[in-house]
C-alpha cells in the first residue's frame, strides 16, 4: 500500500508540471494569388440583381408607410392648432355679441341721450316706411318738415 500512496501523491505534481495551453507561435505564410483568375458567374450576377432590387422595393415601401405616418401626425398636430384657434375665435364671438347686446340696450341708450340733453320724439317727428309696398316697386321722394329743438 505504501507503494499505492506514493504513486497518488506523485500524481498532483505531475499534473502542475504539464501545461495549460497551446504555446502562441505564428507561422507566416506567403500565398501567392497572382495566377488566379475571377470566373464570372451569370446566375450569382442575376441572384445580385434581384436581391438589390427585393431591397430597393422593400426600402421605397418602408419610407412611403414612414412619410404617411408622418405626415399623419403633421396633421393631426394642425388639426388640434386649428381646434384651438376655432374655440378661441368662438369665445371671443360669444362675448362681442354679448357686448353688442348689451350696448343696444334700450334702457342704456335713453340714458345717454337724456344725458346729452335728448328727448324723447314729438308726436309726428317720426316717419315711418311703408311696409305694405313691394320691393321691386319705385318710390317717389317727397319732402316733408322736420322741427328741429335745441335744448340749452
Amino acid at each position: 500500500m505504501s507503494a499505492l500512496a506514493m504513486q497518488n501523491a506523485a500524481l498532483p505534481s505531475r499534473r502542475k508540471s504539464c501545461w495549460l495551453g497551446t504555446p502562441e507561435i505564428y507561422f507566416r505564410k506567403t500565398i501567392d494569388n497572382s495566377r488566379l483568375v475571377k470566373v464570372e458567374d451569370p446566375r450569382r450576377a442575376r441572384e445580385m440583381k434581384q436581391f438589390a432590387f427585393a431591397l430597393c422595393c422593400l426600402f421605397l415601401l418602408v419610407m412611403g408607410y414612414a412619410l404617411q405616418h408622418f405626415r399623419a401626425i403633421e396633421y393631426g398636430y394642425k388639426i388640434e392648432t386649428l381646434r384651438a384657434q376655432r374655440d378661441g375665435l368662438t369665445e371671443m364671438n360669444r362675448a362681442l355679441r354679448l357686448e353688442e347686446a348689451s350696448l343696444r340696450d334700450p334702457e342704456r341708450i335713453d340714458v345717454m341721450a337724456r344725458k346729452l340733453g335728448m328727448q324723447s320724439p314729438q308726436p309726428g317727428q317720426v316717419v315711418r316706411m311703408d311696409a305694405d309696398t313691394d320691393a321691386a316697386a319705385q318710390v317717389m321722394a317727397s319732402v316733408t318738415p322736420v322741427s328741429v329743438v335745441s335744448v340749452r
